[in-house]
């Protein structure tokens, strides 16, 4: 079978997009070329087209978001479909109700995807042992947060062409970021060699088993690196403070100029899920600078959204 009928012979079979450790390569590749192919609607002057009309997509969000469910909206509006958002703080969750009724109950109302962030490493997927609808991981406790380091595959791809053989250095609170998880998972999938770097409280044990190189410094993690990757402090999952003071973070982790020019790549690429606290994880100078694709990753994410919306709801036929 010739490379072309291999490629035209795939097909993507995922009802749930639950974390990339469930994705294949080809899977990730097949996401990243679908969303390539929705990009250009978003810069129409009518960024709207009628692929999912009809749809009914619920946006149950158990932590705060801006970004993930702002983006996610938009991915589903832009392609026509219904769109409805749930927060935890006006759900019948805080009137004792546990999350798979909670979930039952939307399911009744039938609807074709159900976007879930939560608290809890894992809600995602037991929803979806639960309700008919797909299930979109929208980030759970420490785990994965899929969609995200999707669309940071997709822009290190489309600057540097492939994934395969870069450096990427991911700097700051491994221990408690889904998207380092992710971001681990998938970029060493694609061939790339993935380091972290962060104080010894904000690592965890099994990082090598992911595949990535565990550094003893922050130069280390950056020498030669064609991406730089600063991590939020999420100072909310953390019961007592992790480190001496923000100032004394910033000194031995804070990403600056003179840090990446000195050890880094001169072309090398800045990155951060954001939301960014400027001066501690990374100075303006470095988010601002000529290396930032920090609004590209958020231009992305709609994108990749738009893809995992358009597969896991079956227009492909492939659902399994």
């Amino acid at each position: 079978m010739s490379t072309k009928n291999v490629k035209d012979a795939y097909q993507f079979k995922h009802k749930h997009i639950l974390g990339i450790e469930q994705l294949s390569v080809a899977d990730i590749f097949h996401i990243l070329d679908t969303a390539i192919s929705f990009k250009e609607i978003s810069s129409r002057s009518i960024k709207k087209v009628p692929t999912l009309k009809g749809k009914t997509i619920i946006n149950f969000f158990f932590e705060p978001s801006t970004r993930t469910r702002l983006s996610f909206e938009i991915a589903a509006k832009r392609m026509s479909a219904d769109t409805f958002n749930i927060a935890a703080s006006t759900s019948s969750a805080t009137k004792g109700e546990t999350l798979i009724d909670t979930a039952r109950n939307l399911q009744a109302m039938n609807p074709d995807t159900i976007i879930v962030r939560h608290g809890s490493s894992g809600a995602p997927g037991l929803l979806a042992r639960h309700v008919e609808a797909s299930i979109i991981n929208a980030g759970d406790g420490t785990h994965e947060h899929p969609s995200q380091a999707l669309l940071d595959m997709m822009t290190v791809r489309e600057h540097r062409g492939t994934v395969e053989g870069l450096k990427i250095a991911i700097v700051g609170d491994i221990a408690h970021s889904r998207v380092a998880h992710s971001d681990i998972l998938g970029f060493t999938k694609l061939g790339a060699e993935v380091r972290v770097a962060g104080p010894e409280t904000f690592m965890v044990p099994g990082l090598d088993a992911l595949g990535a190189r565990v550094c003893g410094s922050i130069v280390e993690a950056v020498t030669d690196a064609d991406v730089v990757m600063a991590l939020r402090i999420q100072r909310e999952r953390q019961d007592d403070p992790l480190i001496p003071s923000l100032r004394e973070y910033s000194q031995f982790y804070g990403i600056n100029h003179n840090l990446l020019q000195k050890h880094a790549r001169p072309d090398v690429l800045v990155m951060h899920p954001g939301p960014i606290n400027r001066g501690v994880e990374m100075n303006p100078d470095v988010a601002d600078g000529k290396g930032s694709v920090i609004l590209e990753q958020v231009t992305n994410g709609v994108a990749v959204r738009m893809a995992l919306l358009y597969l896991v709801m079956g227009r492909e036929g492939g659902r399994g």
